[in-house]
C-alpha cells in the first residue's frame, strides 16, 4: 500500500532520513494502512477480516518491494540521462509507479477474492482514492512529529 510521494522538507533545517528511519517510516505507514484497510474491506466486501487482512498484507508487501525496485530503476535512469524532476516528470513517475503496482496487485486480488480482473481493478482504484488522504495525513503527522523530535535533540546538544 505504499503510495507515498517523494518527501517534502519543511522550511526548517531537518537532517536527512537515514535508511533505518526510511524503513521505520515505510513500516509504520504500511501497518497503519493495513489496520485501516483490512476491516473496511472485510465489511464492504463481506469477507472475513482474516482473509482481507492477509490480502492487504500481501498488497502492502508487493507495494513496498515495487516501491524500492521502481525508485531504484527510476533513479538510475535519471542519473544516466540527467533529466530534471519537473511537474511533468513527477506526474510520469507517479503514473509509472501506479501502473506497475496495478499490474501486480489486480491479478492477485482477482485470484484471492475470486472476482474478475475488472472488479479487482475497480477495487484497486477505490484503494488508491482512499489512500490519497491517508498518505497526506500520515506523512504530515510523521513529518511534524519528526521535526519536533529533531528540534528537541538539537536543543539538548546545544545545551551541553
Amino acid at each position: 500500500m505504499t503510495r507515498t510521494p517523494e518527501h517534502v522538507h519543511s522550511s526548517t533545517t531537518v537532517p536527512q532520513k537515514t535508511i533505518k528511519e526510511r524503513a521505520l517510516h515505510a513500516t509504520l505507514f504500511e501497518i497503519g494502512g493495513v489496520i485501516l484497510v483490512a476491516p473496511l474491506l472485510a465489511w464492504l466486501m463481506n469477507h472475513s477480516l482474516a482473509m482481507m487482512g492477509a490480502m492487504t498484507v500481501m498488497i502492502s508487501t508487493i507495494a513496498m518491494l515495487w516501491n524500492m525496485l521502481y525508485n531504484a530503476m527510476f533513479d538510475r535512469l535519471r542519473s544516466r540521462t540527467g533529466f530534471r524532476m519537473t511537474l511533468a516528470m513527477r506526474t510520469l513517475h507517479a503514473l509509472g509507479f501506479e501502473a506497475g503496482l496495478i499490474l501486480a496487485v489486480v491479478p492477485l486480488a482477482a485470484w484471492w477474492l475470486s472476482i474478475s480482473l475488472f472488479e479487482a481493478f475497480l477495487l484497486d482504484i477505490g484503494l488508491l482514492l482512499m489512500f490519497l488522504p491517508y498518505t497526506m495525513l500520515f506523512n504530515w503527522a510523521y513529518d511534524k512529529l519528526r521535526e519536533r523530535i529533531m528540534q528537541r535533540q538539537l536543543s539538548r546538544c546545544e545545551a551541553r
